[in-house]
């Protein structure tokens, strides 16, 4: 139980890598707001966790709707010990002059301002608390672009970058910071990723993993909890790839 007496928010938590996420999570006993912008599957997931998991729905590019949700976990919980950034969207492949203003926009939103949305919510009450642990998911495309993600890849370079300063200027105060970067995997992003979902296209995509498979949703929940944990306390400002060897 390595989580045990941990509270902790989990953005995006509803699916994919996130719910995965949660589920380990809730396993090693931490308490968990799922939140995500869709309510209704945070609610059936929370169902499933019983009373060590909440559901609230949230939009992580608005400002009042993220504080809304911060106040919520601080009321429900008392603390919170744990913030994992995982909400996440992507454009569909394309050349970068042909990506419309909108889906830059959204990306941009989501992927990017929310980790400033959520930092400005609660960080003042881990500084006030003299501890935390902020857990961003970036992407393997931050690291080893894939062509036609372009901007995409750039807002996961740009996670990757804010949880190293947010960990240099955090340590000070008790607050650690990390990154996983996962490669595809078995998410409702898959598809968007690949531009259609074929035999064809997953054998290409595979090819470019040594283990020759993609990521799943218990990867990411094994790695999060790691680095979330007390047995973690000394690593901070990292950005562990969990890619099956894609960036080697």
């Amino acid at each position: 139980m390595r989580l045990q007496g941990k509270t902790a928010i989990v953005t995006g938590g509803a699916s994919g890598f996130g719910a995965g996420i949660v589920e380990k999570f809730v396993a090693e006993g931490a308490r968990v707001m799922i939140a995500d912008i869709n309510g209704d599957a945070a609610r059936s997931v929370a169902s499933r966790m019983g009373d060590a998991a909440l559901a609230h729905q949230v939009d992580v590019a608005n400002g009042p709707s993220v504080q809304a949700m911060a106040d919520a976990a601080l009321s429900a919980f008392g603390a919170v010990d744990i913030l994992v950034n995982n909400a996440g969207v992507t454009h569909l492949p394309s050349a970068l002059e042909h990506v419309s203003e909108d889906d830059f926009d959204r990306v941009y939103n989501v992927n990017m301002k929310s980790v400033y949305l959520t930092a400005r919510a609660l960080v003042p009450h881990m500084k006030k608390t003299g501890t935390g642990t902020i857990l961003n998911v970036a992407s393997t495309a931050g690291v080893s672009p894939r062509p036609r993600l372009n901007w995409y890849n750039a807002s996961k370079g740009w996670m990757i970058t804010a949880t190293r300063t947010m960990a240099i200027e955090l340590a000070p105060d008790g607050i650690r910071v990390n990154a996983i970067n996962p490669v595809a995997g078995e998410t409702p992003l898959l598809k968007s990723f690949m531009g259609e979902d074929t035999p064809e296209m997953r054998a290409k995509f595979l090819s470019t993993i040594p283990l020759g498979r993609f990521s799943t949703p218990q990867d990411m929940g094994n790695a999060a909890c790691f680095l979330c944990s007390d047995e973690a306390a000394m690593i901070t400002g990292v950005c562990m790839e969990v890619d099956g060897g894609r960036c080697i």
